[in-house]
């Protein structure tokens, strides 16, 4: 950030008074421009014992499988958000289910949040950021052409639930490391 939203001056970076992390500071109108995580929203869309997924006509990732998930808009839910995401992405009609996973993705700022979903019918239409969309067993997953290690970890916290025939709640955090010189 270089210009205050606020004034349109010169913003400083800084620890603000009482604050403990580096913050924009505008000088001339007193502003602190915070910048928090965003949310990504989305779902697991079920159809009998298969799930939805898409595939991206975007970057990044473009080519890769993910389930569908974008931003978080201002305005709306989490649950809004998710169900607005499958809609765009897939075209798909769904019964918005509880949340299901929680990633911290600390590296890009990101949380990640997905529910359980059910397709209310196998019709589904992708929109203009999915080059397709495709219902698969766990056995048809294209493991290894998922896009995001997020989508990737809750699939596989998916099935094993659904083997256990328990589904829960899962939290955790995705680091990545940084990629070696050389």
């Amino acid at each position: 950030m270089r210009f205050c939203s606020a004034c349109g001056q010169t913003v400083e970076h800084r620890i603000p008074a009482g604050d403990n992390r580096l913050r924009y500071c505008c000088p001339a109108c007193g502003a602190i421009h915070y910048q928090n995580p965003r949310m990504v929203l989305g779902t697991i869309p079920v159809w009998q014992d298969k799930v939805l997924l898409c595939k991206r006509a975007i970057e990044p990732r473009y080519g890769y499988w993910t389930l569908p998930a974008g931003f978080m808009e201002n305005g709306e839910s989490t649950g809004e958000g998710a169900t607005r995401e499958t809609i765009e992405e897939a075209g798909a009609r769904i019964e918005l289910g509880e949340p299901y996973s929680i990633l911290d993705v600390p590296q890009v700022e990101q949380v990640h949040m997905f529910f359980r979903a059910s397709l209310l019918d196998p019709d589904f239409d992708p929109g203009p950021e999915s080059l397709e969309a495709q219902l698969f067993s766990e056995a048809e997953i294209p493991w290894g052409a998922l896009a995001f290690r997020t989508v990737t970890q809750t699939l596989r916290w998916f099935f094993e639930d659904r083997r256990e025939g328990i589904y829960r709640l899962h939290t955790g955090t995705i680091r990545y490391e940084p990629k070696a010189r050389g």
